[in-house]
């Protein structure tokens, strides 16, 4: 129960110890230690019926270091047993020593270790053992170490198996494997003036243009995106027909085509055909004549793919005279079929 709570103890203490062990490199060391031997010798041969149990005490030892992972030491520890005489039926105290020697590597050149050594110990009769364990070393100076370990013994001479601890403090006479560096001032920050940026050149700063990239040929509002607006668009046709006659020359057709074109762009857009004639003739043969006409036109607009029901057709006949001289000239002027179609389209603002 004594040997499990003190490893117990010295594991606690290893995993608890700081981080900030110096790496070494060569040196010398000296250091004292105290230290815990858990014997368990029943009827010692040079004395009959003598028990040795565990043991407590305290040492020197001088060791050197090699490199980043190899050391070795001397070491020689003062020991007081607790006995117990058989014979005598009474429990006492014998002293003891133990010397030897231990080579140690230290993992990844840090503060763990394991060891291996051969130990000579003196309690009553000399017996040898061989001994391996681990340990943990923390420099609490450049120079000074505390370290704490332990171990397992194995007799030569006769067949014990002991378990020892130590706890030591140290002084190196080696030097720090990496020593630390200067530490750099900090460099000075140099604060750098930028250039407001317009990219697509529309005199908005990209930080404030929420449209990247608008034409070159566009006006834009204060957060760079294209300006638009409203605007009126028309198209007119005028088609002339000769006397008493409601057929369509071809030299219109080009104009009715256009006109055709516009209500394709637009379909929402609907026309009105309205037909004349001259004062010429009866006013009701007049009334009869211009409707034919405007629906001459119709059919072509219809012919060109426009739906009828958005064309619609009237005959005003003699009503709405354009001249009323009474003149060939003015007849003429007077025979026709006109269109006026208007919409709104929105378009682009230019710069």
């Amino acid at each position: 129960m004594k040997l499990k709570s003190l490893t117990i103890a010295i594991a606690l203490a290893a995993t608890s110890v700081s981080s900030f062990a110096a790496d070494k490199q060569e040196g010398f060391y000296i250091g004292a230690f105290g230290d815990y031997y858990d014997a368990s010798w029943e009827n010692m041969s040079a004395q009959a019926g003598l028990d040795v149990n565990e043991s407590t005490g305290f040492g020197l030892e001088a060791g050197y270091r090699f490199s980043d992972f190899w050391s070795a030491r001397l070491e020689y520890a003062d020991l007081d047993f607790n006995a117990f005489d058989k014979a005598a039926g009474n429990r006492n105290n014998i002293d003891g020593s133990r010397f030897g020697i231990d080579a140690l590597y230290h993992l990844d050149g840090g503060p763990f270790y394991g060891l291996v050594g051969i130990k000579s110990m003196d309690v009553v009769e000399d017996n040898m053992f061989l001994n391996a364990g681990v340990g943990y070393r923390h420099f609490i100076t450049d120079n000074l170490f505390a370290n704490v370990e332990t171990a397992v013994y194995q007799g030569i001479d006769k067949g014990y198996t002991d378990v020892g601890a130590k706890l030591g403090i140290n002084y190196f006479f080696g030097q720090n494997t990496t020593p630390a560096e200067p530490v750099q001032p900090a460099p000075e920050v140099v604060e750098v003036q930028v250039a407001p940026v317009d990219s697509d050149n529309d005199n908005i700063l990209d930080v404030d243009d929420k449209c990247a990239n608008t034409p070159m040929t566009d006006a834009v509002d204060g957060t760079g995106c294209t300006l638009y607006e409203d605007k009126e668009v028309t198209v007119s046709l005028l088609v002339t027909f000769p006397n008493n006659n409601s057929a369509v020359s071809q030299r219109y057709l080009d104009d009715i085509d256009q006109v055709a074109s516009f209500l394709k762009d637009y379909p929402d857009t609907t026309v009105l055909l309205e037909g004349h004639t001259s004062a010429v003739g009866k006013a009701s043969y007049n009334k009869w004549l211009s409707k034919k006409r405007a629906d001459a036109v119709a059919k072509q607009l219809m012919d060109d793919g426009i739906a009828s029901d958005r064309i619609t057709t009237v005959g005003l006949g003699e009503e709405r005279l354009k001249n009323e001289a009474n003149t060939a000239a003015a007849h003429a002027e007077n025979r026709r079929v006109e269109a006026h179609i208007k919409t709104i389209k929105t378009v682009k603002v230019l710069r």
